[in-house]
């Protein structure tokens, strides 16, 4: 369980050191501060995005779902304000940088249970 856990923030981290350098607007100081905001897009995923999810269900099942990208890139915008050393500038950014990341996590989740 530790290990899987583990295993699923270095894929964040890979994702937003990936987002941050395929998508302009997003950027980090450190490395520290890369990890400090893969560890903190973890926590809002796990505590704010679920309750978004349900705040905004009607509205995620007119769009037949694509509303969570914009619930993932808000997510990841709100990183960006706790972080200092983390920079998420402006909505696109976000949005491509929180489709980057998400696709990068999930790959590396896919290549890890083989």
């Amino acid at each position: 369980m530790l290990a899987g856990m583990i295993l699923r923030f270095l894929f964040a981290v890979g994702g937003l050191w990936v987002a941050a350098h395929v998508v302009h607007g997003i950027s980090y100081a450190t490395t520290g501060s890369l990890l400090f905001a893969a560890f903190v897009l973890g926590i809002m995923n796990a505590i704010v995005r679920p309750v978004l999810v349900i705040l905004t269900l009607p509205l995620t099942l007119i769009t037949l779902g694509l509303f969570l990208l914009v619930i993932n890139a808000a997510m990841l915008g709100l990183t960006s304000v706790f972080i200092r050393g983390f920079h998420v500038t402006g909505f696109g950014a976000a949005f491509w940088g929180a489709l980057v990341v998400s696709v990068v996590s999930w790959i590396g989740s896919a290549l890890a249970e083989k």
